[in-house]
């Protein structure tokens, strides 16, 4: 895997996501997405469409209320060639505060024949509270 280009890959891609810009989110999307979100206890699949629809209604809401995105990268896991998961947290900041709880989106990219990396799939548990983050854990024993 090509280290550099995936991470400045999801360095313009967080910038896209912070800036609310759906032409740009569009471009970085494959056709074939495939996604599925845990809310509220609900789970709910959908694809590119769908996916496209709700990116345009969270960048608006965000725009219209003056609120800011909080994205950020916790986790860069290697799946196989030109193939990564990035575990990305989610929130927005609203008057200067962030909200109590965040989003954790489980993305997978893949590099495509035109060596572009685009967003394949998708695993988002929303709601989480925003304290869990720091209780994170990676590689550990015993479990």
């Amino acid at each position: 895997m090509d280290n550099f280009s995936f991470r400045k890959f999801l360095q313009t891609y967080l910038e896209v996501w912070r800036n609310s810009s759906l032409t740009d989110i569009k471009e970085m999307i494959s056709k074939d997405y495939q996604a599925r979100e845990i809310s509220n206890g609900e789970l709910a699949d959908f694809g590119y469409k769908e996916a496209i629809t709700g990116w345009e209604q969270g960048f608006t809401y965000a725009k219209q209320e003056g609120h800011k995105w909080d994205v950020n990268a916790v986790s860069i896991i290697p799946l196989r060639q030109d193939e990564v998961m990035a575990i990305l947290s989610a929130t927005l900041i609203m008057n200067g505060k962030k909200l109590d709880n965040v989003s954790l989106f489980f993305q997978t990219f893949k590099r495509n024949e035109n060596n572009d990396w685009k967003l394949i799939r998708s695993y988002i548990e929303a709601g989480v509270p925003n304290e869990n983050l720091k209780k994170l854990q990676f590689n550990e024993k015993g479990f």
